[in-house]
């Protein structure tokens, strides 16, 4: 397995001095405008800001309580977005598409030696509305960018969370053949 998949995780320790410049934010939208999406509708799109900007702010105001304890830390907050409709009519799997795309950031972030964490945990429609964005687009995910912070800049609970070990259900439990719950990989 490709070391990059097994080194991403979602740290919340950023560092609040830390930039995140604009060549390195081309190559995370790059990678994510190359990921693979249902009959290449490529849905994705993406509202960007980073930390000291009115978007960035305005990303951050839609965040719940508990992210916004450790997010203001991030050089980066961007918003994932899909549409959900092009000339051909109403796209399928546009979830999926969206999902490739983040991942696709999360990994080119860990080569660049920065971190990424995903949160699901904001407010859809204040943000939709902050941005004006169109009935055609739904904000599903919300991404925190930037260098690894200290631990001990978090809140003693999510300390914890971050030292915690990192685990994964088995291949056993997740991978199955003939009849569902019948591991293949016994």
């Amino acid at each position: 397995m490709n070391e990059l998949i097994s080194k991403r995780w979602s740290p919340r320790a950023f560092s609040p001095d830390a930039t995140v410049s604009d060549d390195e934010l081309r190559v995370l939208l790059e990678a994510a405008r190359w990921a693979p999406s249902h009959g290449n509708s490529q849905p994705a799109r993406f509202i960007v800001g980073h930390r000291g900007t009115p978007t960035f702010d305005a990303i951050f105001e839609t965040l719940r309580p508990g992210n916004k304890t450790w997010a203001f830390r991030a050089s980066v907050l961007l918003i994932g977005c899909v549409i959900t409709v092009d000339a051909r009519g109403d796209l399928p799997n546009i979830e999926f598409g969206l999902g490739l795309a983040m991942e696709n950031i999360a990994l080119q972030a860990v080569d660049l030696g920065l971190i990424a964490h995903m949160m699901g945990g904001f407010d859809k429609p204040a943000a939709h509305k902050a941005f004006n964005m169109p009935d055609d687009v739904r904000p599903l995910v919300v991404m925190a960018i930037g260098h690894p912070g200290r631990l001990e800049d978090l809140p003693e609970d999510l300390q914890a969370r971050e030292q915690r070990e990192r685990l994964r259900h088995p291949l056993s439990e997740t991978a199955f053949t003939g009849t569902w719950g019948q591991s293949l990989f016994g």
